[in-house]
Protein backbone atom coordinates (compact mmCIF):
# COMPACT_ATOMS: atom_id res chain seq x y z
CA UNK A 1 0.00 0.00 0.00
CA UNK A 2 1.61 3.78 -1.26
CA UNK A 3 1.52 6.10 1.75
CA UNK A 4 -0.14 8.94 1.24
CA UNK A 5 1.42 10.45 4.19
CA UNK A 6 5.43 10.47 5.16
CA UNK A 7 8.41 12.67 6.96
CA UNK A 8 10.72 14.19 4.68
CA UNK A 9 14.27 15.23 6.41
CA UNK A 10 17.00 15.11 3.59
CA UNK A 11 17.57 17.92 1.96
CA UNK A 12 17.47 17.29 -1.78
CA UNK A 13 14.33 15.87 -1.19
CA UNK A 14 12.38 18.40 0.68
CA UNK A 15 13.78 20.94 -2.12
CA UNK A 16 12.55 19.34 -4.88
CA UNK A 17 9.18 18.85 -3.40
CA UNK A 18 8.74 22.45 -2.44
CA UNK A 19 9.80 23.64 -5.65
CA UNK A 20 7.05 21.58 -6.93
CA UNK A 21 4.43 23.20 -4.92
CA UNK A 22 2.37 26.16 -6.58
CA UNK A 23 2.94 28.99 -4.28
CA UNK A 24 6.20 27.90 -1.88
CA UNK A 25 7.94 30.69 -0.13
CA UNK A 26 11.24 30.99 1.54
CA UNK A 27 10.10 30.58 4.74
CA UNK A 28 8.88 26.65 3.58
CA UNK A 29 12.71 25.98 2.54
CA UNK A 30 15.19 23.35 4.26
CA UNK A 31 17.86 25.94 4.62
CA UNK A 32 15.49 28.01 6.37
CA UNK A 33 14.66 25.92 8.69
CA UNK A 34 18.02 24.69 9.35
CA UNK A 35 19.23 28.65 9.82
CA UNK A 36 16.28 28.89 12.25
CA UNK A 37 16.27 26.57 14.80
CA UNK A 38 17.26 26.15 17.65
CA UNK A 39 19.58 23.60 19.27
CA UNK A 40 16.68 21.39 20.93
CA UNK A 41 14.41 21.17 17.73
CA UNK A 42 14.12 19.02 14.39
CA UNK A 43 13.13 20.16 11.38
CA UNK A 44 10.57 18.28 9.75
CA UNK A 45 8.73 18.66 6.13
CA UNK A 46 5.01 16.25 6.25
CA UNK A 47 4.07 15.70 2.55
CA UNK A 48 0.63 14.31 1.73
CA UNK A 49 0.14 12.88 -1.63
CA UNK A 50 -3.70 11.27 -2.69
CA UNK A 51 -3.78 11.40 -6.78
CA UNK A 52 -2.47 14.93 -7.90
CA UNK A 53 -3.30 16.72 -4.54
CA UNK A 54 -0.06 17.28 -2.80
CA UNK A 55 -0.07 18.92 0.96
CA UNK A 56 3.49 20.00 2.46
CA UNK A 57 3.83 20.97 5.80
CA UNK A 58 6.89 21.92 7.69
CA UNK A 59 7.55 21.92 11.08
CA UNK A 60 10.10 22.44 13.77
CA UNK A 61 9.69 19.46 16.42
CA UNK A 62 11.05 19.68 19.88
CA UNK A 63 10.67 17.79 23.06
CA UNK A 64 8.62 18.79 26.12
CA UNK A 65 11.59 18.44 28.71
CA UNK A 66 10.67 15.41 31.24
CA UNK A 67 8.40 13.52 29.37
CA UNK A 68 8.26 10.77 26.01
CA UNK A 69 6.06 13.86 24.32
CA UNK A 70 6.87 16.23 21.78
CA UNK A 71 5.48 19.13 19.88
CA UNK A 72 5.81 21.33 17.20
CA UNK A 73 6.02 24.72 16.07
CA UNK A 74 6.68 26.65 12.93
CA UNK A 75 9.70 28.97 12.18
CA UNK A 76 9.53 32.71 12.72
CA UNK A 77 7.75 34.26 9.64
CA UNK A 78 5.26 33.39 7.75
CA UNK A 79 5.01 29.45 7.14
CA UNK A 80 1.93 27.16 6.86
CA UNK A 81 1.14 24.15 4.33
CA UNK A 82 2.14 24.70 0.36
CA UNK A 83 0.49 22.75 -1.88
CA UNK A 84 -0.32 22.17 -5.66
CA UNK A 85 -3.57 20.93 -7.22
CA UNK A 86 -5.47 22.22 -3.80
CA UNK A 87 -8.93 23.97 -4.67
CA UNK A 88 -11.17 26.09 -2.30
CA UNK A 89 -13.17 22.98 -2.58
CA UNK A 90 -10.77 20.77 -0.67
CA UNK A 91 -11.92 17.44 0.94
CA UNK A 92 -10.07 17.63 3.80
CA UNK A 93 -11.26 14.54 5.80
CA UNK A 94 -8.48 11.84 4.95
CA UNK A 95 -6.02 14.64 5.17
CA UNK A 96 -7.24 15.20 8.77
CA UNK A 97 -7.75 11.66 9.59
CA UNK A 98 -4.01 10.78 8.14
CA UNK A 99 -2.06 13.71 9.83
CA UNK A 100 -3.84 13.23 13.64
CA UNK A 101 -2.35 9.35 13.22
CA UNK A 102 1.00 11.00 12.28
CA UNK A 103 1.21 13.40 15.34
CA UNK A 104 0.28 10.63 17.81
CA UNK A 105 2.53 8.27 16.55
CA UNK A 106 4.98 10.75 16.70
CA UNK A 107 3.80 11.99 20.60
CA UNK A 108 3.05 14.98 19.08
CA UNK A 109 0.64 17.26 22.01
CA UNK A 110 0.21 20.00 20.46
CA UNK A 111 0.73 22.54 17.10
CA UNK A 112 1.42 25.91 16.45
CA UNK A 113 2.15 27.67 13.26
CA UNK A 114 2.39 30.73 11.81
CA UNK A 115 0.42 31.25 8.50
CA UNK A 116 1.34 32.88 5.04
CA UNK A 117 -1.01 35.37 3.83
CA UNK A 118 0.48 34.93 0.56
CA UNK A 119 -0.27 31.36 0.07
CA UNK A 120 -3.48 30.03 -1.41
CA UNK A 121 -5.90 27.42 0.76
CA UNK A 122 -4.18 27.24 3.24
CA UNK A 123 -7.34 27.67 5.67
CA UNK A 124 -8.96 25.50 3.31
CA UNK A 125 -6.36 22.84 3.92
CA UNK A 126 -6.29 23.21 7.98
CA UNK A 127 -10.34 23.70 8.38
CA UNK A 128 -11.37 21.32 10.98
CA UNK A 129 -7.98 20.41 12.64
CA UNK A 130 -7.57 22.90 15.49
CA UNK A 131 -8.11 27.12 15.42
CA UNK A 132 -7.35 29.54 13.35
CA UNK A 133 -7.05 32.76 14.70
CA UNK A 134 -6.28 36.35 13.43
CA UNK A 135 -3.65 38.18 14.90
CA UNK A 136 -3.31 41.79 13.04
CA UNK A 137 -2.38 43.12 9.31
CA UNK A 138 0.51 43.14 7.99
CA UNK A 139 1.77 46.10 5.08
CA UNK A 140 2.60 44.55 1.83
CA UNK A 141 3.49 46.70 -1.95
CA UNK A 142 1.61 45.27 -4.89
CA UNK A 143 3.78 45.37 -7.29
CA UNK A 144 1.69 44.37 -10.45
CA UNK A 145 0.67 48.50 -10.51
CA UNK A 146 2.87 50.39 -11.85
CA UNK A 147 5.52 52.31 -10.00
CA UNK A 148 3.51 55.48 -10.41
CA UNK A 149 0.27 53.98 -9.02
CA UNK A 150 2.97 52.67 -5.83
CA UNK A 151 4.33 55.51 -4.93
CA UNK A 152 0.95 57.57 -4.91
CA UNK A 153 -0.20 55.42 -2.01
CA UNK A 154 2.90 56.72 -0.04
CA UNK A 155 2.33 59.61 2.54
CA UNK A 156 3.30 62.93 1.77
CA UNK A 157 5.40 62.78 4.53
CA UNK A 158 7.08 59.59 3.32
CA UNK A 159 7.44 61.33 -0.25
CA UNK A 160 9.84 64.03 1.60
CA UNK A 161 11.74 61.40 3.41
CA UNK A 162 12.70 59.29 0.49
CA UNK A 163 13.55 62.39 -1.95
CA UNK A 164 15.83 64.11 0.48
CA UNK A 165 17.25 60.53 1.28
CA UNK A 166 18.28 59.89 -2.54
CA UNK A 167 19.82 63.81 -2.80
CA UNK A 168 22.38 62.50 0.51
CA UNK A 169 22.98 58.84 -0.46
CA UNK A 170 23.38 56.27 -3.17
CA UNK A 171 22.18 52.63 -3.24
CA UNK A 172 24.17 49.43 -4.04
CA UNK A 173 24.38 45.76 -3.47
CA UNK A 174 26.77 45.01 -0.43
CA UNK A 175 30.01 43.30 -2.36
CA UNK A 176 32.26 42.67 0.24
CA UNK A 177 32.65 40.54 3.62
CA UNK A 178 33.52 43.75 5.08
CA UNK A 179 30.28 45.31 4.46
CA UNK A 180 28.25 42.24 5.12
CA UNK A 181 29.71 43.03 8.62
CA UNK A 182 28.72 46.18 8.60
CA UNK A 183 25.58 46.09 8.03
CA UNK A 184 25.45 43.04 11.45
CA UNK A 185 26.93 45.69 12.92
CA UNK A 186 23.99 48.19 12.57
CA UNK A 187 21.54 45.81 12.93
CA UNK A 188 22.75 44.69 16.42
CA UNK A 189 22.74 48.34 16.96
CA UNK A 190 19.57 49.10 16.02
CA UNK A 191 18.30 45.40 18.29
CA UNK A 192 19.54 47.52 21.44
CA UNK A 193 17.96 50.59 20.97
CA UNK A 194 14.68 49.37 20.36
CA UNK A 195 15.47 46.47 23.29
CA UNK A 196 14.70 43.47 20.90
CA UNK A 197 14.27 40.25 22.52
CA UNK A 198 17.02 38.34 22.64
CA UNK A 199 16.11 35.96 19.97
CA UNK A 200 16.75 38.75 17.34
CA UNK A 201 20.43 38.59 18.20
CA UNK A 202 21.28 36.37 15.08
CA UNK A 203 24.63 35.24 15.41
CA UNK A 204 27.09 36.16 12.18
CA UNK A 205 26.91 33.29 10.45
CA UNK A 206 23.17 33.05 10.14
CA UNK A 207 23.70 36.63 7.93
CA UNK A 208 26.44 34.88 5.79
CA UNK A 209 24.29 31.76 5.12
CA UNK A 210 21.20 33.40 4.09
CA UNK A 211 23.12 35.45 1.31
CA UNK A 212 25.31 32.31 0.39
CA UNK A 213 22.14 29.49 0.18
CA UNK A 214 21.08 28.79 -3.29
CA UNK A 215 17.45 27.76 -2.03
CA UNK A 216 16.61 31.38 -2.39
CA UNK A 217 17.93 34.92 -3.42
CA UNK A 218 18.98 37.31 -0.57
CA UNK A 219 19.95 40.75 -1.80
CA UNK A 220 21.41 43.04 1.05
CA UNK A 221 20.48 46.80 -0.69
CA UNK A 222 23.28 49.45 1.56
CA UNK A 223 22.81 53.16 1.85
CA UNK A 224 26.33 54.94 1.19
CA UNK A 225 26.76 58.39 2.49
CA UNK A 226 27.66 60.41 -0.59
CA UNK A 227 29.63 63.19 1.39
CA UNK A 228 31.23 60.75 3.51
CA UNK A 229 31.07 57.36 1.59
CA UNK A 230 30.53 55.91 4.64
CA UNK A 231 27.41 53.07 5.05
CA UNK A 232 24.74 54.35 6.80
CA UNK A 233 22.13 51.47 6.54
CA UNK A 234 21.33 48.19 5.32
CA UNK A 235 18.49 46.37 4.66
CA UNK A 236 17.94 42.62 4.09
CA UNK A 237 15.15 41.73 1.57
CA UNK A 238 14.70 37.65 0.38
CA UNK A 239 13.43 36.91 -2.96
CA UNK A 240 11.72 33.40 -3.53
CA UNK A 241 8.73 33.15 -6.41
CA UNK A 242 6.92 35.83 -7.17
CA UNK A 243 7.79 37.54 -3.12
CA UNK A 244 10.20 39.81 -1.65
CA UNK A 245 10.30 39.82 1.82
CA UNK A 246 11.84 42.11 3.99
CA UNK A 247 13.67 40.76 6.75
CA UNK A 248 16.04 42.72 8.71
CA UNK A 249 17.36 46.35 8.83
CA UNK A 250 19.90 48.51 10.62
CA UNK A 251 21.03 52.13 10.28
CA UNK A 252 23.80 54.07 12.08
CA UNK A 253 22.54 55.93 14.98
CA UNK A 254 24.17 59.41 13.95
CA UNK A 255 22.46 59.43 10.51
CA UNK A 256 19.00 58.19 11.48
CA UNK A 257 17.38 61.69 10.90
CA UNK A 258 18.66 60.59 6.87
CA UNK A 259 15.54 58.16 6.83
CA UNK A 260 18.13 55.50 4.82
CA UNK A 261 15.97 52.13 5.18
CA UNK A 262 12.85 54.07 4.35
CA UNK A 263 15.02 55.06 0.85
CA UNK A 264 16.25 51.16 1.24
CA UNK A 265 12.56 49.63 1.25
CA UNK A 266 11.59 52.23 -1.83
CA UNK A 267 14.79 51.15 -3.90
CA UNK A 268 13.85 47.63 -3.82
CA UNK A 269 10.28 48.20 -4.83
CA UNK A 270 11.45 49.69 -7.79
CA UNK A 271 14.39 46.98 -8.30
CA UNK A 272 11.46 44.11 -7.54
CA UNK A 273 9.13 45.77 -9.99
CA UNK A 274 11.10 45.78 -12.84
CA UNK A 275 12.40 41.91 -12.01
CA UNK A 276 8.38 41.13 -12.21
CA UNK A 277 7.97 40.22 -8.46
CA UNK A 278 4.23 40.63 -7.65
CA UNK A 279 4.05 41.67 -3.74
CA UNK A 280 6.75 43.00 -1.60
CA UNK A 281 5.68 42.05 1.76
CA UNK A 282 6.73 44.62 4.68
CA UNK A 283 5.06 42.77 8.12
CA UNK A 284 3.56 44.46 10.64
CA UNK A 285 4.04 45.47 13.94
CA UNK A 286 5.86 43.83 16.91
CA UNK A 287 3.56 40.57 17.43
CA UNK A 288 1.11 42.09 14.46
CA UNK A 289 0.34 45.02 16.32
CA UNK A 290 -0.55 48.38 15.30
CA UNK A 291 2.55 50.05 16.98
CA UNK A 292 5.01 52.63 15.45
CA UNK A 293 6.51 49.85 13.53
CA UNK A 294 3.07 49.23 11.96
CA UNK A 295 2.80 53.17 11.13
CA UNK A 296 6.54 53.07 9.27
CA UNK A 297 5.55 50.30 7.11
CA UNK A 298 1.59 51.84 6.43
CA UNK A 299 3.16 54.67 5.05
CA UNK A 300 4.36 52.65 1.79
CA UNK A 301 1.19 50.99 1.41
CA UNK A 302 -2.61 50.77 2.40
CA UNK A 303 -2.96 47.27 1.08
CA UNK A 304 -2.91 45.03 4.17
CA UNK A 305 -3.60 41.52 4.65
CA UNK A 306 -4.47 39.44 7.52
CA UNK A 307 -1.60 37.00 9.87
CA UNK A 308 -3.34 34.14 11.28
CA UNK A 309 -1.57 31.49 13.37
CA UNK A 310 -2.66 27.91 13.68
CA UNK A 311 -3.11 26.10 16.69
CA UNK A 312 -3.77 22.55 17.13
CA UNK A 313 -4.18 20.44 20.71
CA UNK A 314 -3.62 16.87 19.22
CA UNK A 315 -3.77 14.79 22.24
CA UNK A 316 -6.30 16.86 24.68
CA UNK A 317 -5.58 15.03 28.14
CA UNK A 318 -1.71 15.03 27.92
CA UNK A 319 -1.96 18.56 27.34
CA UNK A 320 -3.97 19.34 30.18
CA UNK A 321 -1.92 16.82 32.23
CA UNK A 322 1.36 19.10 31.03
CA UNK A 323 -0.73 22.50 32.11
CA UNK A 324 -1.26 21.12 35.41
CA UNK A 325 2.16 19.64 36.34
CA UNK A 326 3.74 23.06 34.49
CA UNK A 327 1.43 25.56 36.45
CA UNK A 328 0.33 23.36 39.05
CA UNK A 329 -3.27 24.78 39.26
CA UNK A 330 -6.48 23.92 37.40
CA UNK A 331 -6.92 23.52 34.24
CA UNK A 332 -9.81 26.36 33.81
CA UNK A 333 -7.20 28.84 36.10
CA UNK A 334 -4.55 28.22 34.00
CA UNK A 335 -6.45 28.50 30.60
CA UNK A 336 -7.64 31.46 31.55
CA UNK A 337 -4.68 33.20 32.64
CA UNK A 338 -2.58 31.88 29.51
CA UNK A 339 -5.44 31.47 26.95
CA UNK A 340 -3.34 33.67 24.63
CA UNK A 341 0.08 31.91 25.37
CA UNK A 342 -0.03 28.55 23.29
CA UNK A 343 0.65 26.19 24.13
CA UNK A 344 -0.31 27.41 27.55
CA UNK A 345 2.17 24.28 29.29
CA UNK A 346 5.13 26.54 27.96
CA UNK A 347 3.49 30.00 28.96
CA UNK A 348 6.07 31.51 31.44
CA UNK A 349 4.30 33.34 34.18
Amino acid sequence: MIKIIKLITKKVDWGSLINFTDDSEFYHTYDYHYLSKKDAETPILIEYTKGDETILLPLLIRKIEGTEYSDATSVYGYSGPSCRNIKENFDHSLFRKELQSLFLEMKIVSVFSRLNPFVNYQENILKGIGEITSLGKIVYIDLTKDLDQQKASYSRRLRTYINKARKQCSVRLAKSDGEIEEFIAMYYENMKRVNADESFFYNKEYFFNLLNTKEFETDLLVAIHNDSQEIIGGAMFIKKNKIVQYHLSGSKEEFLAINAIKLLIDEMRIRASNENYNYLNLGGGVGTKEDSLFYFKSGFSKDYKTFKLWKYIVNKEVYEDLVLIKHQKDFATVFKSSKDYFPSYRCIE
